[in-house]
């Protein structure tokens, strides 16, 4: 009798934490999917009027200096962006009454406010990191709410929340639920996946996703024209693909880390970076005649799905998105990633034996996941946008990208948990960047 007691016990007590964490990351999946909302809407107009008025790009130096500025002035507890999230989510300092720590609620304004700015006046860059922020900001002002009401909600469960705002603004700004809750479990380790936040992370992700399509947001279509069958020669063509897209994949991250880094050692006024990083951009954009490689791109990457492109395509977004985000322009570079990806698949269909289409999808997703060193999320990403037949062949590439693409990511916080492979038995300088094992965020 008293096993049985004990058991249904277990049972209630699970199923109370079941529903606690059920509500929480409700309210955290209705905030960022209501911020990615606005985001998208809000992006959407930046680029119709900037397209109908190109002459507003003369003036993105002074937007960038009014970012700077802002950030400068208003917003230095929360330039970290991403890997402030992430620190904070690895972070095991306790919390205290009389200093309990949240992420100050300005991130969520302030990111908003310069991702549109950014992109309004030509800057080359993307939303994820924008939704990423809003969606744990947001998440973790509930943990405020929480503590302020005398509720008690420890550091663990706080870190929880982050992680599964953090899923919910992946999931919900790209309408991909599955890949945005991994996403939420695997970017903060490389090479592990804790799953102790899975439930929440799930949750959020979904409410996320269903709380912008409410706002009567849609999501781009990107439509795989043609595939190939599964056998060994398109198998080994999948896998050569993965590695080009790995090694792109370092190049962008260790590129931009460095155009970030030149930046802050010979322009110590923070606000002139983006000033004069935009002169350049303003100066190449009026130079090649075209505002294809500005902006989000994403007609050139739907493009890349149904007919052949230029070989450089991929390389000038490249240049270009890194020179605006590596000077101090506010975004993501998950998008910018997607065009990279998905023009350098184009390319590569005159030497695999695939077609251009299905390459494009697998650059798609693999650039991103080498960059991000996120493999599982990539592949459920290939899954939710085109499907199983192009999403193994997808799924493969990204594999195969986050082994080549290195320990040195977009995101300087991940920690590194687990080693790729064998061959880096000693620490370089990019491993080391990323310090040692994780704690597990909801221990």
């Amino acid at each position: 009798m008293s096993f049985i007691l004990a058991a249904f016990h277990r049972q209630y007590r699970l199923l109370r934490h079941t529903l606690r964490w059920f509500v929480l990351a409700t309210l955290a999946g209705i905030l960022a999917g209501s911020a990615s909302a606005l985001l998208l809407a809000s992006l959407n107009w930046a680029t119709d009027t900037r397209e109908s008025h190109r002459w507003l790009i003369v003036f993105l130096p002074f937007a960038g200096l009014a970012i700077g500025a802002l950030y400068y002035y208003f917003g230095k507890s929360v330039e970290g962006g991403n890997n402030l999230i992430l620190d904070e989510i690895h972070t095991e300092i306790p919390n205290t009454p009389d200093a309990p720590r949240t992420i100050p609620a300005r991130m969520t304004p302030l990111i908003l406010v310069g991702t549109i700015v950014t992109h309004l006046f030509g800057g080359s860059a993307g939303r994820e990191g924008t939704a990423i922020q809003t969606g744990a900001s947001l998440a973790d002002q509930v943990t405020r709410i929480l503590r302020r009401l005398g509720i008690h909600f420890p550091d663990h469960d706080r870190r929880t929340l982050l992680m599964a705002g953090i899923s919910a603004g992946f999931g919900s700004v790209f309408g991909t639920p599955l890949a945005g809750a991994v996403f939420g479990l695997e970017v903060l380790t490389i090479g592990n996946v804790g799953y102790d936040a899975i439930f929440p992370c799930f949750v959020a992700a979904f409410i996320g996703d269903y709380t912008t399509r409410l706002w009567r947001i849609h999501h781009t279509v990107y439509t795989v024209t043609q595939t190939a069958p599964i056998n060994l020669k398109s198998i080994l063509s999948a896998i050569a693909a993965g590695i080009i897209f790995g090694l792109t994949a370092l190049l962008f991250a260790r590129t931009t880390h460095a155009i970030t880094a030149f930046f802050k050692k010979n322009i110590r006024y923070a606000p002139l970076r983006p000033f004069l990083g935009g002169i350049v951009v303003v100066f190449a954009v009026f130079a090649i005649h075209t505002t294809k490689y500005i902006g989000l791109g994403i007609p050139t990457i739907v493009a890349a799905f149904s007919e052949h492109l230029p070989r450089y395509d991929f390389a000038a977004k490249f240049a270009f998105t890194a020179l605006t985000l590596g000077s101090g322009f506010k975004g993501g570079e998950v998008t910018p990633l997607f065009f990279i990806g998905a023009t350098l698949g184009n390319s590569l269909s005159g030497i695999f034996p695939l077609p251009a289409s299905l390459l494009a999808a697998m650059g798609f997703v693999a650039v991103f996941a080498g960059a991000a060193n996120t493999p599982i999320a990539g592949g459920l990403m290939a899954l939710e946008l085109f499907g199983p037949e192009a999403g193994a062949f997808a799924a493969i590439a990204c594999v195969v990208s986050y082994l080549f693409s290195g320990h040195n990511g977009i995101y300087r916080s991940q920690k590194l948990g687990a080693r790729k492979h064998v061959t880096h038995r000693t620490h370089d300088s990019s491993s080391e960047s990323h310090g040692s094992r994780a704690p597990n965020p909801t221990r």
